[in-house]
């Protein structure tokens, strides 16, 4: 459904077309597909009112179920990239999915008028198989493709809607089926989350559409719900899964060929496929795979990623893509030839992909480990479910919870006037809430008044109120920000060793990709009275 939803600006601009969608029965992921068709706000057709009509042009995405019962010319745009896999119990042993001739002839003839590939590879592998039906194949590029390479100049959107900043953006892809990465690894998300730095990478899973249409998100996110509290981004199946491709800094995958999509825009690629009867030997998603270096266990991500920047994976990505940026206009001509109309005039162009519209959840609470030496502190923030050695506990007060808040030594406030468009809100000064909170929470030592990016008021059992001054790291002509979370944790640190310090002081907090200078000085009466 979704690769047919990229082919259709074919007709962009052509009154003489009227589109109408209808689902063949027997599928098991119908559901998630009329869910897909109502957000895009198109016509539907009934199955058997589509049967009893004539229709100049049928596109479909699969040759399966009773695509053959439909009147009219066929064409297949297969979805994925290539033929990488056979699906269980599905056809024919050992063929690829999308290139089995049980479902690619109807009495005797080819079911389609026409095969839309991306390669010729995908070509002369069909011809191996379906001579008859290879007859009757073009190649026209891979129009989702075309969408994710104009999407490019839009990375640092992507990334600004999913508050990924400096850090590491890693993405895991899973295909389907008992061979995918959830389904070998389902706790992989989870400890990559719990292992990673907070403050230095980012995690997001990609699912298969057909795992989304067979579970449900509600499911998926009950399943899930220990790695999205630790901050896992969860992609939609439509679109959003493209702009964390383009967003990506790596790719953990499976045998899925999303990963393709990836080793396109040349992200270094890492394998965490444990085998099985699923790939198929030599198709380029098992040379890609060859070629990437393996993921033993989360803790071995950081090194495996030092390894796969050494790889370059885009030579496989061409043996499965040809005609980069052509796909809208070669595939019109084939189907107005097919429609027997002129087509309309003027180039086509590939549409970018919006910016995300999911919004990750942000940890309250972590666990951070810190070293301090000299004026320098380095800190590393993990959820607080994590094995790693730690120095003490850090939150957010108080939206953390009860339990966190009472056992943390570093609290801090939440971000923003919350109270500013209320006329008749009563609001705590700076100095006041953080009295307040010590009051609250007694094992507290530090507690942190955020007051904008760069200014916060900290008070300290021993060392009393301090003014802090964040610096920006400033790189290449962008400026990069460091939570005041993650140096409230580096200042805690460092005043256990100097309880009394010789003030005004200059530190170096390192939180991971972003070092900043961070300046202590006695707290001034702007930041005392700031409204909270």
């Amino acid at each position: 459904m979704h690769r047919l939803l990229d082919v259709l600006p074919a007709f962009t601009g052509d009154r003489r077309i009227t589109t109408r969608f209808t689902l063949a029965p027997g599928s098991d992921f119908d559901i998630d597909a009329l869910a897909a068709l109502e957000r895009a706000d198109v016509r539907t057709l009934l199955w058997d009112e589509a049967l009893r009509v004539k229709h100049d042009l049928i596109l479909a995405a699969s040759p399966k179920g009773a695509l053959r019962l439909l009147p009219g010319p066929r064409v297949l745009l297969p979805h994925g990239a290539g033929f990488n896999k056979t699906v269980t119990n599905d056809g024919s042993t050992s063929i690829p999915s999308g290139l089995d001739p049980y479902y690619l002839m109807a009495e005797g003839e080819p079911l389609a008028d026409l095969h839309a590939l991306a390669h010729e590879e995908q070509v002369n592998r069909l011809a191996r198989h379906s001579p008859v039906t290879a007859c009757r194949s073009a190649v026209i590029g891979d129009p989702t493709l075309d969408r994710i390479l104009v999407s490019v100049p839009h990375r640092a959107q992507y990334r600004a809607a999913l508050g990924t900043g400096p850090r590491r953006l890693v993405v895991l892809a899973s295909t389907w089926g008992p061979e995918s990465l959830l389904s070998r690894r389902p706790e992989l998300p989870a400890d990559l989350s719990r292992t990673l730095p907070h403050d230095s990478f980012q995690v997001a899973l990609v699912l298969h559409p057909n795992v989304y249409s067979s579970t449900g998100r509600f499911d998926l996110a009950r399943w899930l719900d220990p790695a999205l509290e630790a901050g896992l981004v969860l992609s939609r199946p439509y679109e959003e899964w493209a702009t964390l491709m383009v967003a990506a800094d790596a790719v953990v995958t499976d045998h899925g060929s999303t990963a393709l999509y990836a080793a396109a825009l040349g992200h270094p690629i890492i394998n965490a496929y444990d085998g099985g009867v699923e790939l198929i030997p030599d198709s380029p998603m098992a040379r890609l795979l060859a070629a990437t270096p393996r993921l033993p266990t989360p803790a071995d991500l950081p090194d495996v990623l030092h390894t796969a920047l050494t790889v370059d994976i885009r030579s496989h990505a061409t043996a499965a893509f040809a005609e980069h940026g052509q796909a809208l206009t070669l595939l019109r001509q084939h189907l107005y030839r097919l429609l027997r109309l002129r087509p309309p005039s003027g180039p086509l162009e590939a549409r970018a992909f919006s910016p995300s519209s999911t919004t990750p959840r942000q940890p309250r609470a972590f666990t951070v480990r810190a070293e301090v030496s000299g004026e320098s502190i380095s800190v590393a923030r993990f959820p607080v479910l994590t094995q790693e050695p730690v120095h003490h506990l850090a939150a957010e007060y108080p939206s953390a919870g009860p339990r966190a808040v009472q056992s943390a030594a570093v609290l801090w406030s939440p971000t923003g006037k919350q109270s500013f468009h209320r006329p008749h809100a009563t609001v705590w000064t700076a100095a006041g809430w953080t009295a307040h909170v010590m009051e609250e929470a007694p094992r507290c030592r530090t507690a942190v008044a955020v007051l904008t990016r760069r200014r916060c008021l900290l008070r300290h059992r021993t060392a009393g109120l301090l003014s802090m001054h964040l610096e920006p790291h400033q790189q290449a002509g962008t400026v990069s920000y460091a939570d005041p979370g993650a140096v409230a944790s580096a200042v805690h640190a460092w005043l256990g060793g100097h309880p009394m310090p010789a003030l005004p002081v200059s530190l170096l907090c390192d939180t991971g990709p972003v070092t900043v200078r961070v300046g202590l000085a006695p707290a001034t009466s702007d930041d005392l009275d700031y409204e909270l």
